[in-house]
């Protein structure tokens, strides 16, 4: 099986709540909290999923990489 690798069913939580989700689900992948409009580097890394997020929501379905 594959591993899950987005989320969309985390647009519109709170950052905090998707953060706890995705850590709880998968505790080894790093998950950065990134304001939606930042400037982030292009590299994949597989182990890493950003929360993009705006006004403390996620706007952006988090994905691996």
């Amino acid at each position: 099986m594959e591993a899950k690798s987005v989320w969309p069913e985390l647009i519109g939580m709170p950052a905090e709540e998707a953060f706890q989700h995705i850590g709880a689900e998968f505790p080894e992948i790093e998950v950065h909290v990134v304001p939606d409009g930042s400037t982030v580097t292009m590299d994949f890394n597989e182990q890493r999923v950003r929360l993009f997020v705006k006004d403390g929501k996620v706007v952006r379905e988090p994905r691996r990489g």
